[in-house]
């Protein structure tokens, strides 16, 4: 008999369906991996979700493993921890990282799953494709030892840039969010918590996550002269206003995009997307990573999952899923 998975597909928008798959049977240069767990990105996933990626970003925006088109139906996602049940000896038997969407079983190339080392557990992997958007995010903003920084937007990919700054040596960092619950994510990642009001400013760099007018207006408010923010929301199809006018011209002030689709110029001539993700794996044998992770659901509640996480309903950094174990 055929192989068959299931799926998550977001049918229409702001409505999901599991459904069933056809598995191929893999070739020599590609694995059958089974989904360990995967993690729902509560940024840019359940912006798909609502169907707010705007017609001119339907291209750009495809997640590598994407099935169907935007706005909907449309397999989505790209957290995907699994373990390698058919393929090249030096890969059978591994836990590998993959960034594929929320499925039971999959087949892909080899080259396309990365292995996680033993240091780090699976369940504390499916945060490997956000942090390595912080990897990216730091080598554009390439932050100086005694560097005064802000992080602005406590979600996912905001934690996760501050979590790598914690490393720094010599740095101040202060993760700034309107939730005062972040406080204690902030204190589990070892840095400085603070209300947008009580921000600490004259900062050489901010970096800007919360994916809101306020926070970009704020983000800037925070610089020292000459400073910059490294702008990592990403807004959809929503309009953005900023006062560039005021002080912005005389205080040489810059904002700067930073998208994980491509390797910053600054290592690219030197670093591959493979040397990327491997650096974001290697970074996750910190625990403290764990505070990323705020809840966890059944892979077959999905569609019940995702509206709630789409509306704020349920509150989440990465909500990691779960699948059912393997026979046997």
């Amino acid at each position: 008999m055929p192989r068959v998975a299931c799926a998550f597909w977001l049918s229409v928008s702001g409505q999901g369906e599991i459904r069933t798959v056809p598995v191929p049977e893999p070739r020599d240069d590609e694995v059958l991996v089974r989904t360990v767990c995967s993690g729902v990105s509560r940024g840019t996933e359940t912006l798909v979700f609502r169907g707010g990626v705007p017609e001119s970003q339907h291209t750009v925006m495809r997640a590598p493993f994407q099935e169907g088109d935007f706005p909907a139906p449309v397999k989505y996602g790209y957290l995907n921890v699994g373990v390698v049940e058919q393929g090249p000896s030096a890969l059978l038997g591994r836990t590998v990282f993959c960034l594929y969407p929320h499925q039971t079983h999959y087949v892909v190339p080899a080259s396309a799953v990365t292995p996680v080392p033993d240091s780090v557990p699976a369940s504390r992997a499916v945060l490997a494709g956000t942090v390595e958007t912080a990897v990216n995010a730091l080598w554009d903003a390439a932050p100086l030892v005694g560097d005064r920084i802000a992080v602005v937007g406590a979600g996912m990919v905001g934690c996760s840039v501050a979590a790598v700054l914690a490393r720094f040596p010599g740095v101040r960092v202060q993760l700034v969010d309107a939730d005062p619950a972040r406080a204690a994510t902030a204190k589990a990642l070892g840095v400085d918590f603070a209300l947008p009001q009580d921000a600490l400013g004259d900062c050489d760099l901010v970096v800007h996550a919360s994916a809101s007018e306020q926070g970009l207006v704020r983000s800037l408010e925070l610089l020292a002269p000459e400073g910059t923010v490294i702008e990592l929301s990403w807004y959809g199809d929503r309009q953005v206003s900023l006062p560039l006018g005021e002080a912005f011209h005389s205080r040489r002030l810059v904002v700067r995009s930073s998208q994980v689709g491509a390797v910053s110029p600054a290592r690219r001539a030197r670093r591959t997307f493979a040397d990327r993700l491997a650096l974001a794996l290697d970074l996750l044998a910190d625990p403290a990573f764990d505070a990323l992770i705020t809840g966890e659901s059944a892979f077959e509640d999905l569609p019940r999952v995702m509206p709630r996480l789409a509306s704020g309903d349920l509150p989440a950094l990465c909500h990691r899923i779960r699948y059912a174990p393997a026979d046997g």
